[in-house]
């Protein structure tokens, strides 16, 4: 069976299925850790860069799910890496690619803006995915081709008149000197939008500009599992979205979504600003 001959809507409804699943188990572990018991916490890249026992239970719950339900798929996932947990890379169809918890820090802090990532490549490329929030329980969903939509109503990007009317979502890097070159390009961003929000998902901002909730996002040094689903509900929504390598003038690892009626002068602010130096 080639690429052209698979179900996207079936792949969409797995990633939303499995992502539910994940995001209850989640949920638990939230309602636990704030009625005072603790999570086990680990770090990665940096002392700010941490993983939680309940990251590492959320994957391996998505990967014991994927395996019965399509044990001929690849699996990426942030905490376990691989693409051989169902399958050898070279011989899967389709690659899942998932982010058990994107938002740790907000979860590790109780803040209620986390969620469960789940997205279906093919060849590199996303065809399905589901993004799911365990507090909230709203569910967004995309399919190439198909749309997007958030609990079942179908999205659409938001059309600002002007880019000094546009509400810009970002995020920082986890070492400190980048987030200081980061926090630089921000400044200068300033006066050339109505503000900046930074919520911590890359997952959820990318779904916010699907929402029309903010009018664009940036942010340096998103992995794979950051953005395969959010990316595909922000461009069936209708944004310009711009992924890692994508537009090198932006920086090799910048991940880029705007609603289309400011995404040229956005642009152009963004390089005036420095922001492929950071």
């Amino acid at each position: 069976m080639g690429a052209d001959e698979l179900d996207y809507e079936a792949l969409t409804a797995t990633a939303e299925q499995v992502a539910a699943e994940a995001a209850e188990l989640v949920r638990d572990a939230y309602d636990s850790m704030l009625a005072g018991h603790e999570v086990a916490v680990d770090t990665k890249s940096s002392e700010t860069d941490v993983v939680t026992a309940t990251d590492t239970a959320s994957e391996r719950l998505i990967r014991s799910h994927l395996a019965r339900v399509r044990p001929g798929d690849a699996v990426l996932g942030e905490e376990e890496g691989g693409l051989a947990a169902t399958a050898q890379a070279g011989d899967a169809r389709v690659t899942w690619v998932v982010d058990p918890i994107d938002g740790t820090v907000n979860f590790l802090y109780g803040l209620p803006w986390f969620a469960v990532s789940v997205a279906a490549q093919v060849d590199g490329v996303s065809v399905a995915g589901a993004v799911v929030e365990p507090v909230s329980g709203r569910r967004w969903t995309a399919t190439l081709g198909g749309g997007a939509r958030l609990d079942g109503h179908p999205l659409r990007v938001s059309r600002p008149e002007r880019l000094d009317v546009a509400l810009l979502a970002t995020g920082f890097a986890y070492t400190a000197q980048r987030r200081a070159r980061q926090a630089a390009v921000a400044a200068r961003l300033l006066s050339g939008v109505r503000d900046i929000r930074r919520h911590g998902s890359a997952a959820l901002d990318l779904c916010a500009v699907g929402a029309g909730w903010v009018d664009a996002y940036v942010e340096h040094g998103l992995q794979r599992w950051d953005w395969a689903a959010g990316a595909l509900v922000a461009a069936e929504a209708g944004a310009v979205v711009r992924l890692p390598g994508e537009d090198a003038a932006l920086g090799e690892d910048a991940t880029l979504a705007s609603a289309p009626s400011v995404a040229e002068p956005l642009r152009a602010l963004l390089l005036e600003s420095g922001i492929a130096d950071v």
